[in-house]
């Protein structure tokens, strides 16, 4: 096509028309703008642009810088996630011609004007983050997005339960929660949304969560090579930076915003046997009774959907379980605890009570025209209750007492995401959302987070001084104060078994402590050394769940056969054995965020080799375990030690680290290593957490060449007595210096379940003196075992004697005072 000059001349001009228009937020994207207005009250600034954008930039504390934007001006701070308050900081906020700058004792946050732009520094100006120039924030439609500008060698991880590797750079990822059934290891997204991540460059870390429940999209450098971004389907740009030098210290911020888990009940700690399902009562108490009579520890039975007549939730199948407060009374004096699934859909159908009663209290989600939205699911066609609104949460409440008549103790929150056949809700269902009514685009991500917060309370209320377990596979920021969060149904597969290690780092950097995966798989048949190695590593893992689907084999230990029952019965033993050492653990999560299975980037921030492909789903249990997953059926494997000493656990043996080294694998060992200067303490085996274990607590010490610290703690594990001062905690110091090891004045008003501590320490020279409180103490040769050997094993066809080494261990009182060590 050919142009006369005067078209040419008119056609440039309408390009440059257009182009002004778009630049300045006319076009099909709307930019933020220049800002046009400032003002400062406290530890907010409040800006308004050219383009009608209205922010707000607030300081949340020293650490933590809260950003808000919209097209419109900003309304309530309406958020399900948030329930922290902002802390008073030592704000100084200035500004120029050109730039509003915020500085407090930890970071400075600069405002450009011109565009609208924020830039994050260190106190000596190095740069921890800052928009991409050109693009800042902006919307497409109701769509808003802010785009970051991609350090050199910036990584990212964290967004919860998100496929894929430890370091999500080059990646995109939707947040809509969705029922995922049999997931492949790449999909995305699957059940839970937690639109949180930590950026790592340069030797510096920070983090963001966006405070978005509609559907969100972030972008690690997918697809282009010049920004990250996070963005939603509407509402506002809301989201929290957060800056701290150590990785750890960004998790505590968070949950300081979105709220920390209260203890667990002490029996949810142990092993949970589990299958799609049991039924009828004597089948789950062959089940319970099985798992006594071959010694393998359990604390807890769950039913799945069969329970229930026809499927319809608060009710109890007469044929099948004709009296199940009788049977979970027998199942409560064997040491079991029974969980019931709770899905949220009550079918339609005249004289069923829920149904009526749900009805009467008007709380089912509705259409625009007030017609309540029916969806399909088990029961058939079904209503859902409104947990967005409190009239759907206090009759959600009432309903659960149902439960608790029945001595049920775990609810088990399922297809909560919203799941229903067909997998298509219609987006102009109504949710309350609690007095800012909006469609289903904004409700659905919170919806399972209402459901387990309603949960809940509904059992708390029921049961005031009991702790209640709830586990929940759909969830949204925030979760962890309410419930537990699983995997979904995952594949008996080792892609699937690898895969889940990574879904549960995941989430513990994502705030989520509590979390789960189907052992062996939910779906198939896993093999032999599959379901071996599986269940090893379920031991280290924060619910120790095994799973499976009903159309799969029985998936107990004993279904593998001898050999398998015993790899099986050897990591539940020190499984429980770990108890005092774990729920420690889980006391600290309920103090910081701090999650017991910790990807190695939370220590090891700035290591390259803990995101290398080969290494990353290596992890530790606690501070002091360091476990290594393989596939099933590999004699050798490659691994990562990182930086300092790493005994193993087996033998004693001593490997040093920065280094990479080829080990053999043992088809019926988990390769698990100790860091130097660990504090663990142990208690006697027993068969379930309501057995008391023996009056003696072990505490094993590593020797080493750097500092540690252990808090450990008690209480009844069942009650809020915790709350009132019924608790006994106190730190245990190893000082690698001076040669000390104190056990501080005990906090508390608890009297400890032990009467001694009998201490080993691993590594220390076998002829040194161990005073305490300057008395010498007499020690003797000791033998640390932490796992039996497999006997059938044994050539000789007798049983060998338990795997170990030699240490040097004694015993002393559990006195109150403070208590020093000497070596």
């Amino acid at each position: 096509m050919k142009f006369t000059c005067k078209q040419l001349a008119s056609t440039l001009v309408l390009s440059a028309l257009s182009f002004a228009s778009f630049g300045q937020g006319n076009g099909p994207v709307h930019q933020v703008g220049n800002v046009s207005d400032v003002k400062i009250n406290g530890q907010v600034v409040d800006l308004t642009t050219d383009n009608n954008g209205h922010i707000q930039v607030s300081v949340y504390s020293p650490t933590v810088v809260h950003v808000r934007m919209d097209k419109k001006p900003l309304g309530e701070n309406f958020s399900y996630a948030v329930v922290g308050k902002p802390k008073q900081a030592q704000a100084n906020i200035t500004q120029s011609n050109s730039e509003v700058t915020i500085t407090t004792d930890s970071l400075v946050a600069r405002i450009s004007k011109n565009p609208f732009a924020v830039a994050f520094f260190t106190k000596d100006g190095k740069v921890i983050n800052q928009d991409e120039k050109g693009l800042t924030t902006s919307w497409i439609g109701e769509e808003v997005t802010t785009y970051k500008h991609m350090q050199e060698g910036e990584r990212f991880i964290g967004l919860g339960e998100k496929t894929g590797g430890l370091d999500r750079r080059g990646n995109g990822y939707t947040n809509w929660n969705t029922d995922a059934y049999g997931y492949s290891t790449g999909q995305d997204p699957l059940y839970a949304t937690i639109p949180f991540y930590v950026g790592i460059h340069n030797g510096l870390n920070y983090g963001i969560f966006f405070d978005n429940s509609y559907q969100s999209d972030f972008n690690f450098g997918a697809s282009n090579n010049r920004f990250s971004s996070f963005g939603a389907q509407g509402g506002e740009m809301d989201y929290y930076f957060i800056y701290h030098t150590k990785l750890a210290d960004i998790i505590t911020s968070y949950t300081d915003i979105t709220g920390r888990m209260d203890l667990p009940p002490l029996w949810s700690l142990g092993y949970q046997q589990n299958r799609y399902s049991y039924y009828p009562d004597t089948e789950v108490m062959r089940i319970a009774q099985t798992l006594r009579e071959k010694k393998i520890p359990a604390d807890g039975i769950t039913l799945d959907i069969h329970y229930m007549d026809a499927y319809k939730l608060f009710t109890w199948d007469k044929s099948r379980f004709p009296n199940p407060a009788e049977m979970n009374k027998k199942l409560e004096n064997m040491g079991f605890k029974t969980t019931v699934i709770v899905d949220p859909g009550i079918k339609v159908e005249e004289n069923y009570g829920a149904y009526e009663r749900g009805k009467q209290s008007d709380i089912f989600l509705k259409y625009t025209d007030g017609e309540y939205y029916t969806g399909q699911v088990w029961p058939g066609w079904t209503h859902f209750p409104d947990f967005t609104g409190d009239a759907g949460r206090e009759w959600w409440k009432k309903e659960i007492k149902f439960f608790s008549e029945t001595g049920v103790d775990g609810f088990w929150n399922d297809m909560n995401e919203i799941a229903t056949w067909g997998q298509k809700m219609p987006n102009n269902v109504l949710f309350q959302y609690d007095g800012h009514l909006t469609s289903h685009k904004e409700g659905r991500n919170v919806y399972g987070l209402q459901m387990a917060r309603a949960s809940y309370e509904g059992a708390r209320e029921h049961q005031p001084n009991q702790r209640p377990f709830l586990l929940s596979r759909a969830g949204f920021s925030g979760s962890q104060r309410y419930t537990a969060i699983w995997t979904g149904d995952n594949r008996s597969e080792d892609s699937h078994m690898l895969l889940g290690i990574r879904l549960l780092n995941s989430m513990g950097v994502s705030g989520i402590p509590f979390s789960a995966m189907d052992i062996g798989g939910f779906t198939g048949n896993p093999s032999i050394g599959l379901y071996a190695r599986w269940i090893q590593l379920g031991a280290f893992t924060p619910y120790f769940r095994n799973h499976t689907g009903v159309n799969s084999k029985s998936s107990e230990p004993w279904a593998y056969g001898e050999e398998v029952t015993e790899i099986s019965r050897n990591f539940i033993n020190l499984r429980y054995r770990l108890m005092p050492y774990i729920y420690s653990n889980f006391y600290l999560a309920s103090q910081t965020g701090q999650p017991l299975m910790r990807t190695l980037a939370i220590d090891y921030t700035h290591d390259p080799k803990v995101y290398n492909g080969e290494f990353d789903t290596q992890f530790q249990f606690g501070k002091a375990f360091l476990i290594m997953p393989f596939e099933s059926g590999k004699n050798y494997g490659k691994v990562y030690f990182p930086q300092g000493k790493w005994y193993n656990l087996y033998t004693g043996e001593v490997e040093t680290g920065n280094r990479e080294e080829i080990i053999p694998i043992s088809y019926h060992r988990l390769p698990i290593y100790v860091k130097e200067s660990s504090i663990i303490p142990m208690q006697s085996l027993v068969q379930s957490t309501s057995e008391k274990p023996t009056d003696t607590l072990t505490v094993h010490i590593y020797k080493g060449d750097v500092n540690n610290s252990f808090v450990y703690y008690e209480d009844d594990g069942k009650s809020y007595e915790y709350q009132k001062g019924a608790y006994y905690k106190r730190n245990i110091n190893y000082d690698a210096r001076r040669k000390t090891i104190t056990f501080d004045k005990v906090e508390g008003n608890y009297n400890s379940n032990f009467k001694n501590i009998k201490v080993m320490l691993h590594g220390f020279d076998d002829k040194a003196k161990v005073k305490l409180n300057g008395k010498t103490q007499k020690s003797q040769q000791d033998f640390a075992s932490f796992i039996d050997p497999i006997s059938r094993f044994d050539p000789q066809g007798v049983s060998n004697p338990r795997e170990g080494y030699n240490v040097q261990s004694f015993v002393i009182k559990n006195d109150s005072d403070k208590m020093t060590l000497s070596y």
